[in-house]
């Protein structure tokens, strides 16, 4: 299901940092169909320099100033996508790398939207900054915040960072804390959330998956549709309308292990679950089972469409496919 409308006419020049990830690889198509494809410029550490379907693909590393600098420079980019970030289950291994590439190329970003050398940032925080001391059960958006990861805490402060620019400085940043993201475009990319993407691919592939998390772990998910929409009303709203400047709520729809797996049963009779938690439990535990999202909805009009029969059917439907 996509409603993105038909291209528009921008003098945006965009600029998508972290491009072959998984929130990348849909939104550098859904920007391309809006602005039009030779508006949009997608970066990321592993691409070459070349044209894929109109958009400009970038060879960036974004902890390279001066490479990041002249991108900016010589594409005249107007409007950052800035989704670079090392995952919960990695940052935990890699806390020193975890915090540099989290949190000093959003700063560098808001240093260049402070000089109005650019016009406006989208910085995705997440459900990451959840932790002790909150209600599991419909959290809201003015919860206490506690982390209890490394990535949690790169993520609290990069929302604190785009507060604080957009309160001091003017600068226009906008950001949405993500509950974990589903997508059979691209791979996960090694977060806590992880699991309800690498199921389909186990089902499809042998019908057997091993689980790293207990079956009764309820989360918050969203189907990458709901969250390429969801970026674009925000990106799309009148600046007035906006009441949060740290990072909006996404709700999102909760399930656990157990039931996603009861649902591509349904689809693949055979298929079996087993769970064995690893340290990644722990950071799950901490996180929240269901989020209010309602600041969102009556800012900017946050409308989600799919629910787990919607995500378990579109996945296979496209996994499936030659």
């Amino acid at each position: 299901m996509n409603t993105i409308g038909p291209e528009t006419k921008t003098t945006e020049r965009i600029l998508i940092t972290g491009g072959g990830g998984q929130i990348g690889t849909d939104l550098s198509e859904a920007l391309a169909k809006k602005y039009g494809a030779d508006n949009i410029f997608c970066s990321d550490v592993k691409f070459e320099n070349t044209i894929r379907d109109g958009i400009h693909e970038l060879q960036l590393n974004v902890l390279d100033e001066s490479n990041f600098e002249r991108i900016l420079e010589d594409n005249k980019i107007t409007t950052v996508y800035h989704l670079v970030s090392l995952l919960s289950g990695t940052s935990e291994k890699k806390p020193l790398l975890a915090k540099n590439l989290n949190l000093n190329p959003l700063l560098f970003l808001l240093e260049k939207a402070k000089a109005k050398k650019i016009e406006r940032i989208f910085w995705p925080s997440s459900i990451a900054v959840f932790g002790k001391g909150i209600p599991k059960h419909n959290v809201s958006q003015d919860s206490v915040l506690h982390p209890e990861s490394v990535y949690g805490i790169t993520k609290l402060a990069g929302e604190e960072l785009c507060r604080h620019y957009h309160d001091a400085y003017s600068v226009d940043v906008r950001s949405l804390r993500f509950p974990g993201l589903i997508s059979w475009k691209a791979p996960a990319g090694g977060g806590t959330t992880d699991y309800a993407v690498e199921i389909f691919h186990h089902a499809i592939k042998n019908q057997l998956y091993k689980c790293f998390l207990t079956e009764y772990t309820a989360l918050p998910m969203m189907y990458m549709d709901d969250a390429i929409e969801a970026t674009l009303a925000l990106m799309s709203a009148d600046p007035n309308a906006i009441s949060v400047r740290g990072s909006y709520n996404l709700g999102g729809v909760s399930f656990t292990p157990k039931e996603i797996a009861n649902e591509i049963k349904k689809h693949f009779p055979d298929f079996t679950i087993t769970y064995e938690p690893d340290f990644r439990q722990a950071i799950a535990d901490s996180w929240p089972s269901s989020i209010d999202d309602t600041p969102a909805q009556k800012d900017w009009g946050l409308k989600l469409k799919y629910q787990l029969p919607d995500i378990v059917n579109d996945m296979i439907l496209h996994l499936k496919k030659p």
